[in-house]
């Protein structure tokens, strides 16, 4: 692949199960490749995973957010026939779930294979009425091929289940489930491995959040603790060029560079901070685009409120078909967002963020 991209690394984080506040096994990955590239390496009681790369004295205290939890589910009920209905953990469309196997992890250890589907008829019998009926989280189940005696031996209500996919490469992209947000914690790796030689006035702060998906709590609670004078979420950030959606709502492009995030619903990144990167994109010839989405938010939106106020900003990598089984990137956007993270934590300390009358 071009630029050598650690493929195998990026596929075994993607591949490793960790729903929200069940970030136990991607945390335990994720500590192994953190902790050569700093200094001290800790988890709070939220479950977020804290690397430091200590700076100069007096320096800026800089905070990467990645979160590493997956959207997923959690098991709600088994039936008498042993079936099982979910609950979701972050933000499921009905229509991506159609036909999906899954993967439950089950209280005693044992991860069981199973099949997602809808409890409706098969086409065949299908009425027309019945066929045109949009289709709801709760209309599915999940066949474990498995008696219910069996099935209540190995799964209890609140066990995790995620979906049963690969990471794999396609063309010029990487296709997977768990882009949204593996993808960002392999670019923070990436970046620091970039940097571990390289002396950096700013204190790293690079955290691998928990609970992302259901409301930045990982990222709020951890710059309240950590106290960073500026903030950075790395994530995905929408794609929408393909098929079907307007050129007026595409917000990004695959293989047009890194996404410097403007806008979304959880935040208004700071001007300031949007100015830098931009400068430094175009000093060390990095593509990007500029990125405005209407909906949606990152762990920038938690860090910005945390205490006083935190200069936050978020960077993004362009990615198609978010929050279903096929998230794709493309390999050059990747590498442009590894090599912009890292140039601009060189300089981080150059500037300032605040304001003054």
């Amino acid at each position: 692949m071009s630029n050598e991209l650690n493929f195998d690394l990026l596929k075994k984080i993607c591949e490793t199960p960790g729903v929200s506040s069940r970030e136990d096994i991607i945390r335990t990955l994720i500590a192994g490749e953190l902790r050569p590239l700093t200094d001290s390496l800790s988890a709070d009681t939220m479950g977020n995973l804290i690397g430091v790369k200590n700076g100069e004295p007096g320096a800026p205290r800089v905070m990467i957010a990645a979160h590493m939890d997956e959207i997923g589910f959690f098991v709600k009920h088994i039936d008498d026939k042993g079936f099982l209905r979910v609950i979701p953990v972050g933000g499921w469309d009905p229509r991506a779930m159609m036909a999906q196997r899954v993967l439950v992890h089950g209280y005693g250890g044992e991860t069981l294979r199973g099949v997602l589907m809808p409890g409706t008829k098969p086409i065949h019998i299908l009425t027309a009425e019945e066929a045109n009926k949009p289709l709801k989280i709760e209309d599915y189940f999940v066949d474990l091929g498995m008696s219910a005696d069996k099935v209540k031996t190995l799964v209890e209500l609140g066990d995790m289940v995620t979906m049963d996919r690969t990471c794999e490469r396609i063309g010029d992209n990487i296709t997977s489930k768990t882009l949204d947000n593996r993808l960002s914690v392999f670019i923070m790796l990436e970046a620091l491995r970039k940097l571990k030689d390289t002396p950096i006035k700013s204190t790293i702060l690079a955290v691998a959040t928990t609970q992302e998906e259901v409301g930045l709590r990982g990222a709020v609670t951890s710059a309240y603790h950590l106290e960073p004078t500026i903030g950075l979420a790395l994530d995905v950030t929408l794609a929408n060029d393909f098929p079907g959606v307007p050129a007026t709502e595409a917000c990004t492009e695959l293989g047009k560079g890194t996404a410097i995030k403007v806008y979304d619903s959880s935040l208004i990144c700071h001007p300031k901070l949007v100015r830098h990167f931009r400068d430094v994109a175009e000093e060390k010839g990095i593509p990007y685009q500029l990125e405005l989405m209407q909906r949606g938010g990152t762990d920038a939106g938690g860090i910005q409120r945390s205490r006083g106020g935190v200069p936050s900003f978020t960077l993004s990598i362009p990615t198609r078909y978010i929050h279903s089984v096929n998230e794709t990137a493309h390999v050059a956007d990747i590498q442009a967002t590894i090599d912009l993270l890292a140039a601009y934590l060189e300089v981080s300390h150059t500037r300032e963020y605040g304001y003054s009358v």
